[in-house]
């Protein structure tokens, strides 16, 4: 398949470098344009593009940007994309962090579904409950014992196949976590949240999920994830997670 991918932060530049491993003719762009992606690109065997040829003839496009990113976007970026690309959302919102804070979401409106909003069409909801590191080097062939697990989100049933694939290529169990209303239950400080677990564990937390209660997690998390210094381990950062995403 040919994929965009916009956005080479830490998901999206492990998505983009796994991806074209397996085979997919991959198109890479940031918001610093073709010469900005260039070396990643030519490092990985991908394609630099700018944001319109990220999205230019693809099968799928991958959104891996900062949220507040997603209303800079081109308004007529997908105008004519056509319907059955799959575009899938990799975002998270962390306000006061890294991000200002959008009222809609604070609100409480899904995250996807402002994103959704935003681009003026569907979107699936992958790849965001996985810390870079687990994506990067954790992943195991199909019917490995542990394999972990991605959480995916959306209201089409073809979309969340082709999403179920890249997760499997890419070396984890797709687990469905229903539409994309739903998605809130993989959102930061639920108990699928960038937790390391199997499909089976990942179906538990998702279905252990308290609406309402994560963003108040999410905030007082900050200044846990702070004390692990800039370059936390790992093993640190998931015994945290599992302690207190899955923490009342």
């Amino acid at each position: 398949m040919k994929i965009g991918i916009i956005g080479t932060g830490n998901i999206g530049s492990v998505l983009a470098r796994k991806l074209a491993a397996t085979g997919h003719e991959v198109c890479v762009a940031n918001s610093r344009g073709v010469e900005g992606v260039r070396a990643l690109a030519e490092e990985i065997g991908a394609t630099p593009v700018d944001t319109r040829g990220a999205v230019d003839g693809a099968d799928v496009v991958i959104l891996s940007i900062p949220f507040p990113s997603v209303a800079q976007l081109p308004k007529d970026l997908f105008e004519n994309v056509p319907a059955d690309v799959t575009v899938i959302d990799t975002g998270n919102y962390y306000p006061g962090m890294r991000d200002p804070h959008i009222p809609e979401i604070d609100e409480g409106m899904t995250e996807s579904v402002w994103v959704s909003q935003q681009l003026g069409r569907p979107v699936t909801k992958a790849f965001n409950n996985i810390l870079a590191f687990s994506l990067s080097d954790l992943g195991r062939p199909a019917g490995s014992t542990g394999r972990l697990a991605i959480a995916i989100a959306g209201d089409s049933a073809e979309a969340k196949a082709v999403a179920s694939r890249l997760v499997d290529e890419v070396g984890f169990d797709p687990v469905d976590a229903g539409g994309l209303e739903e998605s809130w239950r993989q959102q930061p400080s639920t108990p699928a949240y960038c937790c390391d677990w199997n499909a089976d564990e990942t179906r538990r937390a998702l279905a252990a999920a308290k609406r309402g209660i994560a963003p108040a997690k999410r905030d007082r998390m900050m200044e846990t994830y702070s004390k692990l210094g800039a370059n936390p381990i790992h093993a640190d950062v998931i015994a945290l997670n599992r302690a207190e995403n899955t923490a009342d």
